[in-house]
């Protein structure tokens, strides 16, 4: 399957788009990491559906993203509920948060 995800920034907005996936973290990954600086907020809308490998991307992230004083995430793409809720993660796709929210 070819990987047709995308990212763009829009202000202080960082926009995904397609299957975020074990081949497309592989592609942005080391481009992301570099495009973070600016950003605040997560924007999923976009996204068509995510797995584990896309999640350790997402989360990766918005830890970024905290760090910097953001961290908001919007969006819901096929997938997430359910691999959030597998990891224990926060709507924010926090790693060490004491309560996931159900």
């Amino acid at each position: 399957m070819a990987n047709n995800a995308t990212f763009r920034t829009e202000g202080d907005t960082l926009l995904l788009a397609g299957v975020i996936n074990r081949e497309a973290v592989v592609a942005l990954w080391p481009q992301l990491t570099r495009a973070l600086a600016p950003v605040r907020q997560l924007d999923l809308a976009a996204v068509e559906a995510i797995d584990s490998a896309g999640l350790a991307l997402l989360g990766e992230l918005a830890a970024g993203l905290r760090a910097h004083g953001g961290g908001n995430v919007s969006g819901s793409p096929a997938g997430l509920d359910e691999l959030r809720a597998a990891y224990r993660l926060s709507p924010s796709l926090d790693f060490n948060a004491s309560s996931a929210g159900s």
